[in-house]
């Protein structure tokens, strides 16, 4: 068999397309939880780091420097077959939407965290200045600045975060991957591995370059 009848076989691409956009599908929600998940929790746990009592901001760094470390498969793998031994039984997409968001979420903590420390004091002093409370100057003052600093690294945590649902096969979740790998198994060629590639690559190109757009007039507003 020559390269393109093994890996670019496009009957085989045909019949493998129906199981790979429903993986895409899984994908995509998958990714989209995880996200929305990782960034509300990571924005309150870099406030609770910053402004909080002392000993919730020694656990808010503890959470953040452990769940940056801990591989994102050993955390997939200890949600979903580890918990059922403490009586917690987790589906495959909530066991890995849960372990994603919880490294997305100590991820997003350190860019929101960076994010508001490079806020100048002045801005702080002068919400203080004109009467405004804690939330109300971080929601009218700090955060709007803030968020114009950080989207460029949010959008590449979101963009690790989307690659990162191909571990989510671990779990027998029926996720691009998966799919893509039955759909191999069933046709015995590889070539619905590189049709799963091409809708990753069509799915996180237009991210790739958002951040770079991002990036561009991040440079060009400092200047």
């Amino acid at each position: 068999m020559d390269l393109i009848t093994t890996f670019f076989n496009w009957p085989v691409f045909l019949q493998a397309l129906p199981l790979l956009l429903e993986g895409l599908g899984v994908t995509v929600v998958l990714g989209a939880v995880s996200i929305v998940a990782g960034l509300v929790s990571g924005l309150l746990l870099a406030l609770l780091r910053l402004y909080g009592p002392a000993p919730l901001r020694v656990l808010a760094r503890i959470y953040t420097d452990v769940f940056r470390s801990i591989p994102l498969l050993v955390l997939l793998v200890l949600v979903y077959y580890a918990l059922p031994f403490v009586g917690v039984r987790l589906s495959s997409f909530s066991a890995a939407a849960l372990a994603l968001s919880m490294v997305s979420c100590a991820y997003t903590a350190e860019i929101f965290r960076a994010g508001i420390e490079a806020i100048p004091k002045g801005q702080f002093e002068a919400a203080d200045a004109i009467g405004l409370g804690f939330f109300s100057s971080m929601r009218d003052v700090i955060l709007p600045q803030a968020f114009r600093i950080v989207v460029p690294p949010l959008t590449s945590n979101c963009i690790n975060v989307l690659k990162d649902t191909a571990l989510a096969s671990v779990v027998a979740m029926p996720d691009l991957l998966k799919q893509a790998t039955q759909a191999q198994a069933l046709a015995a060629n590889p070539t619905p591995l590189i049709g799963a590639a091409v809708l990753y690559l069509l799915l996180l190109l237009p991210l790739v370059r958002l951040v770079g757009y991002f990036e561009t007039r991040h440079r060009a507003s400092q200047r």
